[in-house]
């Protein structure tokens, strides 16, 4: 049997969609009630992909970029997104200095080898947004 991932929005009106009934395939039991779904249960697909790469990368974004082909900052922006998502995104950092950071590393990367320039090139014109 196929199973698909639970809407945690209305697809009519775009409001948050609430559990009310669970049923259990083995002996059939069924509660009703209003209960709360996982801060998990409740992301997009995309956030959701997003994060089990991550975990199986074990939280290297160098080897979440080589997974998704991607560049560091695609995917401090994909971080940043499924941890607004999750609402744990609590850390209140100005953008300039985030870009800094990012621009930082770039440039570390770079000067280890484990960027080549082109690549660089591209992360930091994708950092200014002239991409």
């Amino acid at each position: 049997m196929r199973t698909y991932h639970a809407p945690s929005q209305c697809p009519v009106c775009g409001e948050p969609m609430q559990v009310t009934r669970l049923h259990c395939p083995n002996c059939h039991t069924e509660l009703s009630g209003q209960f709360t779904p996982c801060r998990f249960c409740t992301l997009e697909e995309k956030h959701l992909q997003f994060v089990e790469v991550f975990l199986r990368c074990r939280g290297s974004i160098k080897e979440v970029e080589r997974t998704l082909g991607v560049s560091y900052p695609t995917v401090k922006n994909m971080l940043d997104a499924a941890l607004a998502a999750l609402r744990l995104d609590d850390r209140p950092e100005p953008q300039e200095a985030r870009k800094k950071e990012e621009r930082s590393e770039i440039l570390s990367r770079l000067s280890g080898g484990d960027m080549s320039v082109d690549a660089a090139l591209e992360a930091l014109k994708s950092l200014k947004g002239e991409k």
